[in-house]
């Protein structure tokens, strides 16, 4: 009998949730895309992490996050070469701790996109001088 899948850590969630290929009804099939295996694409490939470090991120061990990226690709991968929808949903995730950053010019405390923690401006005011909360 299988083990349960450990709980993996995710920095941020994805802006969009379900892509489309161009003319695809809404009836088209879809490939669904674990959460965390839309970290670890983020991790690996956008931010060009080694595996290392990222499975140190998601709090998995190396082996681990190697079966997560190399079912993600398998996933995406089917969705382009069969013209398949992508949903990105689910899976057995709890979300990083992440300092809020608070602006000096407004005030205003908020979270920082995952793609620049350390270089975001304020959303509120567009202020750039910001410091952690």
């Amino acid at each position: 009998m299988a083990r349960d899948k450990c709980c993996r850590t995710v920095g941020c969630l994805p802006d969009a949730t379900c892509y489309r290929p161009e003319g695809a009804g809404s009836g088209c099939q879809e490939t669904v895309l674990t959460l965390d295996e839309f970290e670890a694409i983020r991790l690996a490939d956008h931010e060009g992490l080694y595996q290392e470090e990222a499975a140190a991120r998601m709090k998995v061990s190396r082996q681990t996050f190697g079966r997560i990226i190399d079912e993600a690709h398998r996933k995406i991968a089917d969705m382009l070469v069969n013209g398949k929808a992508l949903r990105i949903r689910g899976g057995n995730i709890s979300m990083a701790e992440i300092r809020h950053r608070r602006c000096h010019e407004c005030n205003r405390s908020f979270r920082p996109a995952c793609d620049h923690p350390d270089t975001e401006v304020c959303p509120r005011c567009l202020g750039k001088d910001t410091g952690s909360d």
